[in-house]
């Protein structure tokens, strides 16, 4: 696992960025101009223009390799989260059970009305937010029957979480299909609407780390009609790099709130073995659940 700013390399949608000023700057100081003073040629005179070209597509590819980076970080942070919870989740709730019935057996023996408010409080956040069981029956959400559901109602045992990432081959065929397929390199309308259907669809595939999926998307793509990218304007042009610097921008405020969230710290402190981690937390957690039975049982036997 690498953070985007690490896997981009630093790179922004900035750079090779030509400003209207700098032209304009080396124009007036007599750059470019031929020799005697002559006016510029054709040729001379679509320089600027070329130039800009070649900075907008440096910048698209730029940009394109930074949404990658980050995309790939949001897909790792989703499923270590979805395996945080599905491993961890039940020694989380099982601690504060625990933790709530140590404070309420401490209340017991020493009447304290102060003990008594912890306990309660303690108690309160365990109870589940009125309603909402009703609603779902504890069966299942918006995605449908929870996998314990499906479980109990066919006798089957429960399925084991996913892996937390996509395989290396399934990072791979992603990123070329970003770098082929990504909205941002249409220039017409109705070709940037079908980049967009298409992109979605790697996108999804990638999340479920789904190879196979991914193959055929690219066999699509490859069938798939290319359209040509016209010549543009100077002025269209750095608008288009002003609208990449904004883009880089936003990615950069996304990737940074991946990178500082909970989840985003975990997986950074075992980028090459997230598994690993989740099982050293486990054991971590499954100590100190045995330590609080002994403090409840203790408690307990006392009063």
């Amino acid at each position: 696992m690498t953070t985007p700013e690490a896997e981009q390399g630093g790179g922004g949608a900035g750079e090779e960025r030509v400003t209207p000023e700098g032209d304009a700057a080396r124009a007036e100081g007599g750059e470019d101009r031929p020799e005697g003073g002559a006016a510029h040629t054709e040729g001379e005179a679509a320089r600027p223009e070329a130039r800009l070209e070649r900075a907008v597509r440096a910048a698209e590819q730029a940009l394109i390799e930074y949404e990658i980076a980050v995309e790939t970080f949001r897909v790792e942070i989703e499923n270590f989260s979805r395996l945080h919870e599905q491993k961890l989740g039940p020694l989380y709730g099982r601690l504060e059970e625990l933790d709530a019935r140590i404070l309420e057996a401490r209340a017991a023996r020493s009447g304290d009305p102060q003990d008594r408010r912890r306990a309660e409080e303690a108690r309160a956040r365990l109870a589940p937010i009125p309603g909402v069981e009703e609603l779902l029956h504890g069966w299942m959400d918006d995605s449908g029957l929870f996998p314990e559901a499906v479980a109990m109602l066919t006798d089957q045992a429960v399925r084991p979480p996913q892996r937390v990432r996509p395989s290396d081959e399934a990072r791979k065929l992603y990123r070329e299909l970003a770098r082929k397929a990504h909205p941002d390199l249409a220039q017409e309308e109705k070709e940037r609407e079908r980049r967009e259907e298409f992109i979605t669809r790697v996108n999804a595939a990638y999340a479920r780390g789904d190879e196979t999926e991914l193959r055929e998307l690219a066999e699509e793509w490859a069938k798939g009609p290319e359209l040509k990218r016209g010549p543009s304007r100077a002025e269209e042009l750095y608008a288009r790099l002003e609208w990449l610097a904004q883009r880089k921008e936003l990615l950069a405020l996304l990737a940074k709130e991946l990178e500082e969230s909970a989840i985003g710290h975990m997986l950074q402190l075992a980028p090459d073995d997230p598994d690993g981690l989740l099982d050293e937390i486990g054991q971590q957690l499954l100590t100190q659940v045995t330590e609080r039975e002994r403090e409840l049982a203790a408690l307990l036997a006392e009063g």
